[in-house]
């Protein structure tokens, strides 16, 4: 058991940080609205939640979650391949002008012709509540590991973990 929390830890763990660093993610609310290459930004360094999306009012995603907290779920993989996960949670409009200042960058104030003011920008908060991460599992060391005669999917078994994110 505690072997099992360990690896679900450093998987998590490794999630977190190529999150931080990669940012793209494929959010989406199921079956309401397809899901759409967004950039998730954290406020600080801690290995939580919540996570941010600017959006507009315009938007499908801006018009649904406008009417309430919403379960979404979004997809990842890092630049390298070597982190995959799902995240699910409650997304919902947070127009919180601190976090929309903090979080403010040249990248974002490309889409809004009215900068922090524009009444089309739309902050979306995700709080995670689950997540699925798996840990590199390209088909090429699947390969290597058969032709050692080793079986990859018992190998990679210590490479998948479902975390709660509450």
């Amino acid at each position: 058991m505690a072997d099992t929390q360990q690896k679900d830890a450093e998987l998590e763990a490794r999630f977190w940080a190529a999150l931080r660093k990669d940012m793209t993610v494929m959010l989406g609310l199921g079956t309401e609205i397809e899901y759409r290459p967004m950039t998730a930004q954290l406020l600080d360094d801690k290995d939580e939640g919540p996570l941010w999306f600017f959006t507009s009012t315009q938007t499908d995603l801006g018009r649904h979650v406008q009417g309430g907290a919403k379960e979404a779920s979004f997809h990842f993989v890092s630049k390298g391949h070597d982190v995959w996960a799902t995240v699910s949670g409650m997304l919902q409009a947070d127009n919180n002008r601190a976090v929309i200042d903090k979080l403010w960058n040249s990248y974002v104030a490309a889409w809004y012709e009215g900068g922090k003011d524009d009444p089309t920008l739309l902050l979306l908060r995700m709080d995670p509540s689950h997540a699925k991460i798996w840990k590199d599992g390209s088909s090429l060391v699947a390969y290597a590991l058969t032709l050692l005669g080793r079986d990859p999917q018992k190998d990679y078994q210590d490479n998948v973990a479902s975390v709660n994110l509450r």
